[in-house]
């Protein structure tokens, strides 16, 4: 038996970056045809592209394709690269050029015998690959289209070779995803006829994966796990297990730039800010990476959520080095805040004009920075301070920040709303349930029919309390009110994690 690697995309639903991963299968070599074979040359590209070392990948692809002309592992490590790159650089340009070799691709992907199970398995990570990139670009029924394709693909294996861990783990994640697919996004579902699922179907199968990886020469268990934590983190809302899926997953954010971005990113959502500073100043950097700009952005945010006064610093070298078109408004944004809390008014209004002036709208982020950015209204400090401390998972400062101000000494209708919110959710966190439930309900009490964002994610986050004290009829009607609600800011989000509340009960 040769040996056969290829690629495993990440869900883009739930995550902007960290989607292609590379599996080592076997699959079986016949005469004459192209095979995948892992050989320590193999090994060391593979190491090299998945720490985003690309020009010594590059070489060792090039020394491959000389070395082992038959052996496709060093095409489809061209591949992965290019998909990487226009992925993280969101480069138009680039993109166009590659999706040209998209055929290309999967027709040398066919070459593989078609006994195995590997042969439809790489077709569909490929097209999963490709569904990504088109999703990055705006491109949604090209995206939809290659995951139907890809789905047909892993449901046909599916039946041939049920015990296949490769294709089970991919299956898992199209199950997980298939139950909470937005609204806007509805269209799309016919393209996926026979697509079911919900969370826990997809958290049983990833677990199955993970469970029968132990122990084996599974080379993407730290891939699949990964995955598995982001599952846990947006999905389920169990951001406690999303960490420890990261802890165990062996990753290595001092050598690794992806492994950094990865386990900071899940780090900021978990309350542990001071953490995701360490892991972000350490990361690797220089000329032997791709550049990752999303590295700085990610700082920038982690410590003005930190209040401290150098986290322009990041946001600014974000800027300088981002080509893409998101994220740009809501860096401009963040600078405005940061000018504001520390008392440079002047720079807020320029900072907030660039928003309106600069970057693009694809982004929810973006178009919340520019919403407010148009609003002119300014947002209060105290509220954004505790904001901010929040967001770090700074929940006593915070609550020390809000208790100096009492509610009725806010005159805007706007930041009551806010202020009820704000004390809830820090409530909450704090796991003062009782406390939070007063805050929250004063929130979408005052709210609701002005169509505050505060109001709509006030009756999500009741929802959540009562689904975690298990009364469910409860955590239904408050899920189901928030679909009906109108939110000025991240409807589209709130409403599929409410809808992914209903799924979880139903399941």
């Amino acid at each position: 038996m040769a040996r056969c690697i290829y690629t495993d995309p990440l869900s883009g639903f739930f995550v902007h970056l960290f989607y292609l991963v590379l599996s080592v299968v076997p699959c079986a070599a016949t005469a004459g045809m192209s095979y995948y074979e892992i050989t320590p040359p193999a090994r060391e590209a593979y190491e090299l592209v998945t720490s985003l070392r690309f020009g010594e990948a590059q070489a060792a692809v090039e020394r491959l394709k000389l070395s082992d002309p038959k052996n496709l592992i060093a095409y489809h490590l061209d591949n992965y690269m290019d998909c990487l790159a226009v992925y993280i650089s969101e480069d138009e340009a680039a993109f166009a050029r590659l999706k040209r070799k998209k055929s290309e691709r999967i027709g040398l992907l066919q070459q593989c015998n078609p006994q195995s199970p590997y042969y439809r398995y790489a077709q569909a990570d490929t097209r999963l690959q490709w569904a990504m990139a088109h999703l990055k670009f705006g491109e949604y029924l090209n995206a939809f289209t290659e995951v139907s394709k890809a789905h047909k693909l892993l449901r046909k294996n599916e039946e041939l070779y049920p015990d296949f861990l490769p294709n089970q783990k991919d299956m898992a994640l199209l199950h997980a995803i298939a139950g909470v697919i937005p609204d806007n996004f509805k269209w799309g579902m016919k393209l996926l006829a026979g697509l079911e699922g919900s969370i826990a179907q997809g958290r049983r199968e990833m677990e199955t994966v993970l469970q029968q990886a132990r122990g084996t020469d599974f080379l993407f268990e730290t891939e699949t796990r990964v995955l598995y934590a982001f599952l846990l983190l947006h999905l389920a809302n169990d951001g406690e297990a999303a960490w420890n899926a990261v802890g165990a997953g062996q990753l290595q954010p001092a050598s690794n730039p992806v492994h950094c971005f990865i386990t900071a990113n899940i780090a900021m959502r978990t309350g542990r800010n001071d953490k995701a500073i360490a892991l972000l100043e350490k990361c690797p950097r220089g000329s032997r990476y791709l550049p990752l700009p999303f590295i700085d952005q990610m700082l920038g945010m982690a410590k003005l959520r930190r209040l401290d006064r150098d986290a322009d610093k990041y946001l600014l070298l974000f800027l300088r080095q981002h080509k893409g078109r998101n994220f740009i408004k809501e860096a401009y944004q963040k600078l405005a805040w940061h000018a504001l809390i520390h008392g440079n008014e002047k720079a807020y209004r320029q900072y907030m004009e660039h928003c309106i002036n600069r970057g693009y709208t694809t982004s929810g982020s973006d178009r919340s920075a520019l919403r407010e950015a148009r609003s002119g209204e300014m947002p209060n400090t105290v509220l954004l301070q505790a904001r901010l401390l929040f967001d770090g998972g700074y929940y006593r400062k915070a609550l020390e920040l809000l208790r100096t101000r009492p509610p009725n000494s806010f005159a805007n209708d706007r930041h009551r709303v806010e202020y009820a919110y704000r004390m809830g959710r820090i409530y909450h966190n704090l796991q003062q349930l009782d406390e939070a439930l007063l805050y929250y309900r004063s929130a979408l009490r005052q709210g609701s029919t002005q169509g505050y964002f505060f109001a709509c994610n006030a009756c999500l986050q009741i929802g959540l309390i009562h689904e975690q004290r298990n009364q469910r009829n409860q955590a239904r009607e408050y899920f189901q009110r928030c679909l009906s609600l109108v939110s000025d800011e991240y409807e589209t989000e709130l409403h599929q994690k409410a809808k992914a509340g209903l799924n979880r009960i139903k399941s």
